[in-house]
């Protein structure tokens, strides 16, 4: 991978206190620590203040500004640490370390910013990124409820018996009287029509999923309309 260098900071490169100190060398606090820090992620360079790498007191970065005897910490030849990641993703793991914020752009997964916080052992950035991808997934398996709806028509003598016979999550909506269509005797039969609803919940209804009896009485009550 061909190196490039950035200045994550945004800042131009003629204001870098790289480039701006005499013979190019970071500046150094009072006790002779330079408080700028190089980093070499994946052929890409990094440039931040060891403040900001110790935000996080059992990280890898921070044990790395404290030259942690335990870690192997190479240099290349501008004096940068080598580290074998994602630049691409390490970007919002430093703006992190920065300002506390999670921020991403449109082409980065919360899943690849994690694997780098996980890496890093930067602890508060691990429960954070869990946090929205629980929140994303939960958002995504919400689905808005459908209902079906039937219209049965049905005498006033057979009203008390087909309520009585739905099931299987039918419920009643809506009784409407359409007259009386039918004459036994000296005596007629008034007709309702009765609609009922059913809530779906993306169940599969494949050819060898078959309706439930009482599924089909309501089924044959429907087809006279």
């Amino acid at each position: 991978m061909a190196e490039n260098t950035c200045d994550i900071s945004g800042q131009d490169c003629r204001r870098c206190p790289v480039l701006s100190s005499p013979g190019g060398k970071l500046p150094t606090s009072f006790n002779g620590t330079s408080k700028w820090v190089r980093l070499n992620v994946g052929g890409t360079h990094f440039l931040t203040t060891r403040q900001t790498l110790c935000r996080d007191p059992k990280s890898f970065l921070y044990r790395l500004c404290q030259a942690d005897p335990d870690l192997d910490s190479d240099k290349d030849d501008s004096g940068a640490y080598l580290i074998d990641r994602d630049p691409v993703y390490f970007g919002p793991v430093l703006n992190y370390l920065r300002h506390g914020k999670l921020v991403l752009n449109r082409d980065l997964t919360e899943e690849g910013v994690l694997e780098e916080a996980e890496f890093y052992n930067i602890t508060s950035l691990i429960k954070l990124i869990k946090d929205k991808i629980r929140e994303r997934d939960t958002k995504t398996t919400q689905v808005p409820v459908k209902h079906v709806y039937r219209v049965l028509q049905c005498q006033e003598e057979e009203l008390t018996q087909m309520v009585s016979t739905m099931s299987d999550g039918w419920k009643f909506e809506q009784l409407v009287s359409i007259g009386s269509s039918y004459n036994y005797g000296t005596e007629d039969q008034a007709e309702f029509l009765c609609v009922v609803s059913k809530e779906l919940h993306n169940q599969p209804y494949g050819p060898n999923s078959q309706p439930s009896e009482k599924a089909k009485i309501l089924q044959e009550r429907g087809s006279r309309i």
